[in-house]
């Protein structure tokens, strides 16, 4: 695959901008405006892509919903990293059907990382008809002109073309939060680790200038944005594509530079790429927060090496003991696959007692599903599925019997949190976080406090989530 990064030149985002104006002329005779759905699934990227999906329908003058029933435009953003992500999509886009017989008007679109995978984009083509419009994350950027060609009844269109992908700058933003932001500081990845979709359907690492990083930070922390998040598929190889002298502990100390009071953090790591300089970055980093997400997938060393992960359990244990070292009060979080191709008992057995020993304060857990073009859904698989789900199901109990441990060490404690959410039970008004990114669910305070930062006791755990409620006045938090 073409190595080389592809930058979309200004003028060609500003030909976007006209069409977004076409489209702004051609609603604005209607008599009320129309609306727009934006549903999004999977990880950060897909979000912070969803943005800016939202940022072109709001300059073509669309408002939004949450209804699919009464919007006049629904894109679904999708995910194609599992199995059942797909099946779910799937059987939501389908439902559509019955929504678009009510409302013929009705655009639906499918994009994101499903619709750049050649054999969905075919199932979508021929079975689901109703789908007018279905784009990849390569094809983003020119999404005005694709809704265009729908608007102006050109038929269907579809454009998910095998590229390396590109980098376009100055497409606008709406932010679903006032509190969070995303900032996708590169994009794609070279890893090419056995099971994974990734490099296929988002194309080869390629790097945002850092200056147009920073200028987005610095606009976010004029805003007054809290909590702001560097995303990459790898987001600490950032910059070996840019031929420049910085890394990504560079940028992270650059962007602690600039001025605020808000918390860094970044993801998602890759073991490779986990420096002791990056270590030491985040050591003196004042804004750089306590967490980082260290996926490590499974503790066998013959596993790792059939996934292609190019570490080893020494290597990733050397790891976690350095960046304790520099920073003592880590929040360490991961990703691990149970049941991989040709894993046995006594490997499986080798990823618990990594657990055990490394004792995450949290982990996303996955039973391996495989994916259409990657080297490992050829491989054989002799276990069987009720092995693996027992194995899961043990795996997830000794997680989360250290969650719970964990989470009560924090009980009596005074931390500085950030409010960032109304709670979801009428018990709990506030939801806020630690620096190390912990919930935690307030009992007492008013929605005016979403946004700052407050001095919180914890007076309750458990395996999920921390209870607490607002110091005293004078009370400072750790």
């Amino acid at each position: 695959m073409d190595r080389q990064t592809i930058r979309i030149a200004p003028e060609d985002i500003a030909r976007q901008g006209e069409f977004c104006e076409k489209i702004h002329e051609r609603l604005a005779s209607l008599p009320a405006q129309p609306l727009a759905f934006v549903d999004t699934y999977g990880c950060q990227q897909n979000e912070a892509d969803s943005e800016r999906i939202r940022g072109y329908l709001g300059s073509m003058g669309y408002g939004f919903t949450d209804s699919e029933e009464d919007a006049d435009v629904i894109v679904i953003n999708t995910c194609a990293i599992r199995e059942h992500a797909e099946d779910r999509v799937l059987g939501n886009v389908g439902a559509l059907v019955h929504a678009k017989r009510r409302h013929p008007g009705q655009i639906i679109c499918l994009c994101g990382c499903m619709a750049q995978e050649p054999q969905v984009a075919e199932k979508i083509r021929q079975s689901y008809r109703h789908v007018d419009l279905l784009f990849g994350p390569h094809a983003l950027w020119k999404f005005p002109e694709l809704l265009y060609r729908v608007l102006t009844r050109r038929g269907r269109v579809f454009e998910n073309t095998d590229e390396p992908g590109s980098i376009a700058e100055g497409i606008p933003v709406v932010r679903q939060n006032g509190v969070k932001a995303w900032v996708s500081i590169m994009y794609g990845c070279n890893n090419f680790c056995s099971y994974c979709i990734v490099p296929y359907v988002r194309g080869r690492e390629r790097s945002r200038k850092p200056e147009d990083v920073l200028a987005e930070v610095e606009e976010l922390a004029r805003a007054g944005y809290r909590d702001i998040t560097l995303l990459g598929q790898n987001v600490n190889s950032y910059g070996k594509d840019l031929g420049l002298d910085m890394d990504f502990a560079d940028l992270l100390e650059a962007v602690n530079a600039i001025p605020g009071d808000f918390l860094i953090r970044f993801m998602t790591s890759h073991p490779k790429d986990a420096s002791q300089k990056l270590f030491e970055t985040m050591a003196r980093c004042e804004k750089v927060a306590p967490v980082f997400h260290l996926p490590f997938q499974a503790g066998s060393d013959r596993v790792l090496k059939a996934m292609n992960r190019v570490y080893d359990r020494a290597g990733y244990l050397d790891k976690v003991r350095r960046l304790r070292e520099q920073v003592p009060d880590v929040v360490i979080t991961s990703d691990v696959i149970v049941g991989f191709p040709g894993e046995t008992t006594e490997e499986f057995e080798e990823t618990l007692s990594l657990i055990e020993e490394v004792r995450f304060d949290a982990l996303f857990t996955f039973i391996y599903s495989p994916r259409a073009g990657t080297p490992a859904a050829g491989m054989d698989d002799p276990m069987p599925a009720a092995e693996k789900h027992a194995n899961f199901d043990r795996l997830v109990a000794a997680q989360n019997a250290i969650s719970a441990e964990k989470h009560a060490a924090y009980v009596g404690k005074t931390l500085r949190c950030l409010v960032d959410a109304a709670g979801d039970d009428p018990r709990y008004p506030l939801a806020a976080r630690t620096p190390g990114n912990r919930l935690v669910r307030l009992a007492d305070g008013a929605a005016d406090l979403v946004g700052t930062y407050q001095n919180v006791e914890i007076t309750g755990a458990n395996t999920w989530s921390l209870f607490g409620k607002l110091a005293p006045a004078g009370t400072r938090g750790k």
